[in-house]
């Protein structure tokens, strides 16, 4: 496959293991700010923390897992969330040739217990007193576990006492003998579909894709005044594209801040008092912050200048991508005129929610829609939407400088290969997929074959080398008709409905497609509010929820005006509540557990079905009267 990166061919080749990133650094540049912390977790101001600063805390704490019996090759679990800590004991256990384990603190005991079984962890670090309660209803079936440090009862001081007499020399000594290809992650899969695998990735796969990011994108996060690129990490560690992040800090000399709190309130606060100027996010978190400021501005009375300013956005973005891509001359003098004055109006007051100062975003986990990646592009935050995968590090493909294309995850980053398969699955190989799962030789022999990473994702790749993400293989819906049909892009056109927060298509065996939706209950608030009905209280609530099913009817119809008729939603089903965590219906990753909702919800999914089979003439919104009667049937 031809490599249309503009990114060199090569990095530089890993000599040692992700640990001596701080130490070249605190060499070279000692000053220089690495890391970011609040003095009081409700602080608004940040200290830096430079990187020799950095270097002797993470000796220091060397020292005290030396001294606690952690050797090379031991595994050691840290079940916290993203935060200060969490970076400089990563880099610590690293440099004594410790292999890492996150946990996800939300997990369940099972998932806890099963995680340190299977990687057969000698300690593990967790936040609070729970997560040690947590660990310790399990202790019991795990009996190479020594140790529980609780970061909050001041677990690292405590190490770095225990290690106070261990000469810096052994730390030394430990952090020389860590080769490229030793084990420095075991990062187990979502679960989605089955029991999580771990996944052992070496120091050189987690570099690979980093270093070839910074070598060839690393510029274009620096601000306009040229001074140092800054993250605020807020993505889990405990999942690959976070650790990503990380590597992507620490060996590109970028200011990293922590923000373990993902509320929105704490998320906003962290953004605009840290201000970024590189944001790296999920599709959901770039779908709801879109959604916010629609909220926002209906609530304000100008939501219809905002629609304007969106379309205007998109409209030219798309411009600009048909220039790039040699397909056109770029935004015309009427369009940039509008452009210019929503600028002036509305985009840099958008801009200002991330803190003002972001140049340039990463999109990650899951695919982007190309209506939301133009619209980021338009208000001036490019999102680089690529592609990876726990197996491969977190970095398969991005998009090529200057010639970067919405609706696709990119092109393959130079040293990996990507391949479609006959029936539509991603294959790929290169330096960043991984060594194989642990304690399962059948299932790595699966996963790998002839050198080929077997994804399980689903996609195209056109003529000129970009991905296109099409779905999960398996994730495909099979009709009683023998139709198949991928949910994902469905389920991602009904999400970009500001009132609908989630969305699992179903169908396996049933004669159309149907869908199971959540409201974002902020949404549904204004929008209930917005609504003028006047009468008395039953018959209001009649109405409203004729209207609600109506605007739910559109928000469908629009979703399958980009799909055949056979693959459309004849079906939906409002649920009440919503798939989170605490339910089982979502993986910590927060992905969907398909299987589990689908379980979950049998009764309400035949009961759409069976309503479909005896709904009667009814009157649909315009959108849907194109429909056959026996389609009429929401409920």
């Amino acid at each position: 496959m031809r490599d249309f990166a503009l990114a060199p061919p090569t990095v530089s080749s890993l000599t040692g293991g992700l640990a001596d990133s701080i130490f070249d650094t605190a060499a070279l540049n000692p000053t220089l700010p690495m890391l970011a912390r609040r003095p009081t977790p409700s602080s608004t101001t940040w200290e830096e923390v430079t990187a020799i600063e950095v270097r002797d805390e993470l000796v220091d704490l060397a020292k005290g897992l030396i001294a606690s019996g952690i050797s090379p090759g031991h595994r050691v679990a840290i079940m916290a969330r993203t935060r200060y800590e969490w970076t400089v004991l990563a880099h610590a256990l690293w440099a004594v040739g410790a292999e890492v384990v996150p946990i996800y603190p939300t997990s369940s005991r099972d998932q806890v217990e099963s995680i340190l079984r299977d990687s057969g962890c000698v300690a593990v670090v967790v936040e609070d007193e729970q997560a040690v309660m947590t660990v310790g209803s399990v202790c019991g079936e795990l009996p190479l576990l020594r140790h529980v440090w609780q970061l909050d009862a001041g677990a690292l001081d405590d190490l770095v006492g225990r290690g106070r007499f261990i000469p810096i020399a052994t730390v030394d000594s430990l952090r020389r003998i860590v080769l490229p290809d030793s084990t420095a992650v075991v990062a187990y899969t979502s679960g989605t579909t089955g029991h999580p695998m771990g996944c052992a990735l070496s120091h050189r796969n987690l570099a690979h894709s980093c270093d070839t990011l910074l070598r060839g994108w690393g510029h274009t996060v620096r601000p306009a005044d040229g001074g140092q690129p800054s993250v605020l990490a807020f993505l889990p560690f405990s999942h690959v594209y976070g650790l990503l992040v990380q590597s992507l800090c620490i060996r590109g000399g970028m200011l990293m801040a922590h923000e373990p709190d993902l509320s929105e309130e704490s998320l906003s606060s962290g953004l605009r008092s840290f201000r970024p100027t590189y944001f790296c996010a999920v599709p959901s978190l770039l779908e709801k912050i879109y959604k916010n400021f629609l909220r926002a501005a209906q609530e304000a009375g100008r939501g219809a200048l905002f629609e304007r300013a969106s379309d205007t956005a998109r409209d030219f973005a798309a411009a600009l991508e048909r220039q790039r891509l040699g397909g056109g001359s770029g935004p015309g003098f009427d369009l940039r005129l509008q452009h210019a004055l929503f600028e002036r109006t509305v985009y840099r007051k958008l801009r200002a929610a991330l803190g003002g100062r972001v140049v340039r975003a990463t999109s990650g986990g899951s695919s982007l829609s190309r209506e939301l990646s133009l619209f980021y592009e338009g208000i001036g935050i490019y999102v680089n939407d690529g592609y990876g995968l726990t197996e491969a590090a977190g970095g398969i493909t991005a998009q090529p400088l200057g010639r970067e294309m919405s609706g696709t995850v990119g092109q393959a980053l130079p040293g990996n290969d990507i391949i479609v398969a006959d029936d539509g699955e991603i294959l790929v190989r290169g330096p960043s997929v991984f060594q194989g799962y642990i304690n399962n030789d059948a299932a790595t022999r699966g996963a790998l074959r002839g050198g080929w990473l077997a994804t399980g994702d689903l996609g195209r790749l056109d003529s000129e080398g970009y991905l296109t993400i099409t779905g999960r293989k398996k994730d495909i819906i099979v009709t009683s008709s023998g139709k198949n049909v991928a949910p994902a892009a469905l389920e991602q056109r009904l999400r970009m409905h500001p009132l609908i927060h989630q969305a699992v298509v179903v169908g396996d065996n049933r004669p159309c497609v149907g869908a199971l939706i959540t409201l974002d209950p902020q949404f549904l608030a204004y929008w209930r509010g917005s609504l003028s009905l006047h009468s008395d209280a039953p018959s209001r609530e009649a109405r409203e929820e004729n209207a609600l099913r109506e605007e739910i009817g559109r928000a469908v119809a629009a979703a399958n005006s980009a799909v055949s008729r056979s693959e459309s939603i004849r079906v939906f089903r409002v649920l009440p509540v919503q798939f989170d965590l605490s339910n089982g219906m979502l993986t910590p990753s927060m992905k969907l557990r398909r299987d589990a909702i689908v379980r979950h919800y049998a009764f309400e999914i035949d009961a759409m079905y069976q309503a479909r089979s005896r709904a009667p003439r009814q009157t649909v919104p315009d959108e849907l009267s194109s429909w056959d009667e026996s389609d009429n049937v929401f409920r």
